[in-house]
This record gives C-alpha cells, structure tokens and sequence, in this order.
C-alpha cells in the first residue's frame, strides 16, 4: 500500500500584513476559495501526488466565549495556515514543493513572522509544522494517479458500452464483459489507457499494522480491572461538568453567513475548516485528547475503507491541537452543500460528533458525552457556523468526482480485473458503467 502523509504549516502573520496577504491569497483562485491549479505562485496541479490542499487564515473568532467560565480570554494572533494529503511522505512532497515553488512560497510566507530574504523555507515549514490528532482518509492507500487513472478507464469503458448497445443492441452480461477486457487490453497495449498496480503492503508494513491494531486493545484489556473502578469517578465528573457547562450558541451574522458562502458550491466538493477553545481545565483537555486517539486508532484501522461511520461523503479529514491544547482546529473534503454535510452527521453519528466537539467551549449541552449535543440540530449547526472560518485557496487533484464516484471507478476496474460470479453480479457491475 502506498505511504500517505499529511502537513499542516501554521505561522502567525506579521503585523499589518494580513490586508496584503489575503489580496496574494486571492491572486492564485479562479473563484472565491477555488485555487487555480496553475496560478504562479504555487501551481499545485504539477504535483501528482497531492490531493488537496489549502491556505487560510485562522482567526479565533470566539476567544472571548471562555468567559463564560470565569477564565480570562486568552487572545490568538492571526494565524496562516496551508495544509494538504498527499501520497508518500511529508518530508518528501515539501522538498520538492519548495524546489518548484521557492519564489512564490516565499512571496507567500514573506507575510508571516520569522520569514525574510535568505530563509531556510524547507526547514521553517518543518519547525512550523504541527502533527494532527486525528486524521480520517476515505480510502487508505488510494493514490492520486490511481484516482486519474480509473476516471479515465471508467469513461472509456461507458463510451464503448454505448456503442456496442447501439450497433449490436442488447447483449448477454457474459459477452459484454469480454468484449470490455478485450477492449481495454487493447487500449492499454497502443497506450491510451494506463493502469497501474497498486502498491502491495510488504510483510513488514502488515505486521506493523497488526501490532498497532492489536497494541490498544491489549492495554485496555490489562487496563481493564483499574478502568472499570475509575469509570463510576469519571461519570460522576463528568456529569457535574455537563451541568454547569454553559451553551453559547448566539445567530450568526447574515453577512457572516453570505461572506461565507462565498467560498462554497464550486465544485462537488467543499473544504470545511473550523477553530475553538476546549473547555477549560485538565479534565476536559484529557479527555478531548482520549477522544482524538480514539478516533485516530478508529480511522487507521475501522473508517479507512470508504465510509467514516455512516458518512460516505468525506474524503479527507483532520483534528489539530493549536495553542498547547487550549483549542482544535478541524478541517476536512466533503461532497455536497454544507447544509447536507451538517444534517449527515447529525442523523447518522451525532454521538460520534459529540465524543469530540462536545468538549468545545458553548457546545449544546450533552448527556454522558454522546447524548444531546448534536441531536440539537438548530444549536449544533449554530455552533458550527460560529467557529467556521473561510478557506481562502482550495485545491482538489480531481475536480468533478466525489468520494461515491471514487469507489465506483474502483469497483469498475475490480470487476474488469476480476469477473463478478454470475449473470445478475455481471449485470450489476455494468450498472455501475
């Protein structure tokens, strides 16, 4: 399976420079927040190992709320943020994005504390990068070439289905299926078709993997006579935190939500990104961080296969400490309009949403960590919408295609590759076409 990394580079803006960047920020997109894949800055469509990327600033934009607490808003400078998912290693893509892109990184992080002319731009990305907590890939070790590749076999395969049906009208499933392998051993032998084989995991890479899936199940197993004594405490406090929690839930500004929506609906998929405080204290902060390596070890070893619970729309997501832990920013690729993002989570894991965001400050009051909170769907969506913030430049190596379409394409190739069993398999799979 091929290596997937992620980057995460965030550094806070010089003063009086943010006016200026937003304006160079804006210089690289064809619509509010869509990149231009060959702006002259940085061209992030000359990287084929890169699936999506993005830039934006992150203000904290509810810092004060903590004064609900009777804690002392803590303010956060301005920050720039540029993150991506790419294939193979972080260390690697960066290497080469600064040998291609020195001039216009550096135009770019000019506006950024510690960056001036001679800057060492690989090392000060490496020394601002920050590690997620959490990160969710719709379907591991799906490469961006492979995601070009079975688009292009899928469409190829539906031109030739369609002239087949109008020249020799129907045909049994069986034929059909060998006049298609035929057809693509064809086009693959004069080239116009490419299908490269996946990258197979080596004995060593599986065993890693079995160790890490094995490893905390097994503590908490050994864990398990201490964990069951201190679970009776911690419900206890638990609930006396979820009672005197106070929900901060006030109406977004209309022209919040009109700015906002400035930066959505341009292709099939949206980028969300979203920043706020963990509720003061240590309790509420170790239990944020068990929350996230909960659902990290979920998302490498259960969620990695198409689907993050019930949510089939994802196709990449991220949960960061900033701040020593004091707040989350949350990040994520989804398909469709933020409305129907929202109102997936709430109807199909509003538990899920609620193990982790409910330790965010002004979050609607929950039950034992997993009742209420989302359920509320009014609030939960006012709370989003608060913390919000816009993705001023959003690159996608696939416009067009969402996550469904995705696994489509590769059920398309699995069953040219490997016939389904049977006439009612065979017709499905050309359904599929």
């Amino acid at each position: 399976m091929t290596q997937q990394d992620t980057f995460f580079i965030l550094a806070p803006v010089a003063d009086g420079r943010a006016e200026s960047l937003v304006s160079l920020l804006e210089s690289m997109t064809l619509k509010p927040g869509l990149a231009d894949p060959d702006n002259a800055l940085v061209p992030f469509g000359r990287f084929d190992q890169l699936h999506v990327a993005r830039f934006f600033l992150v203000e904290a934009n509810t810092w004060r709320d903590v004064e609900a607490y009777g804690q002392p808003p803590r303010p956060f400078p301005l920050q720039l943020a540029f993150l991506g998912d790419v294939d193979g290693a972080r260390q690697v893509f960066l290497r080469e994005l600064v040998t291609h892109c020195a001039d216009g990184l550096a135009e770019v992080f000019g506006h950024c504390e510690g960056v001036h002319e001679g800057t060492d731009l690989l090392r000060w990305m490496e020394d601002h990068h920050v590690e997620e907590a959490a990160n969710y890939v719709n379907m591991r070790g799906r490469t961006v070439v492979q995601v070009h590749e079975e688009a292009a076999l899928a469409r190829a395969l539906r031109e030739e289905l369609g002239r087949v049906v109008r020249v020799q009208g129907t045909a049994d499933a069986f034929g059909l299926h060998q006049h298609l392998v035929e057809f693509v051993e064809r086009q693959r032998a004069s080239g116009q078709l490419r299908l490269t084989d996946p990258v197979r995991p080596t004995w060593r890479n599986r065993i890693s993997g079995w160790i890490d899936l094995i490893a905390l199940p097994l503590v908490i197993l050994l864990l398990s006579p201490l964990l069951i004594l201190l679970l009776p405490l911690f419900l206890l406090r638990l609930r006396m935190a979820e009672r005197s929690d106070p929900e901060i839930l006030p109406r977004p500004e209309d022209a919040r939500i009109v700015d906002l929506g400035r930066y959505e609906d341009h292709d099939v998929t949206n980028p969300f990104s979203a920043f706020g405080d963990v509720k003061p204290g240590s309790f509420r902060r170790v239990v944020t961080t068990v929350a996230l390596y909960l659902l990290n070890y979920a998302a490498r070893h259960i969620y990695g296969r198409g689907y993050l619970t019930r949510v089939q729309t994802i196709h990449f997501a991220r949960w960061v400490f900033v701040d020593d832990k004091r707040r989350v920013m949350f990040c994520s690729n989804y398909d469709g309009a933020l409305e129907s993002y929202m109102d997936d989570f709430v109807n199909k894991v509003a538990w899920g949403l609620n193990l982790v965001f409910s330790n965010g400050v002004g979050y609607p009051s929950t039950r034992f960590l997993i009742k209420g909170g989302a359920a509320q769907e009014a609030k939960f969506k006012r709370y989003l919408r608060n913390r919000q913030l816009p993705t001023q430049v959003w690159y996608k190596a696939y416009p067009g295609l969402t996550a469904r379409d995705l696994a489509r394409h590769g059920e398309i190739r699995k069953g040219l590759e490997q016939r389904p069993d049977g006439a009612k398999a065979l017709r499905n799979w050309l359904a599929k076409i």
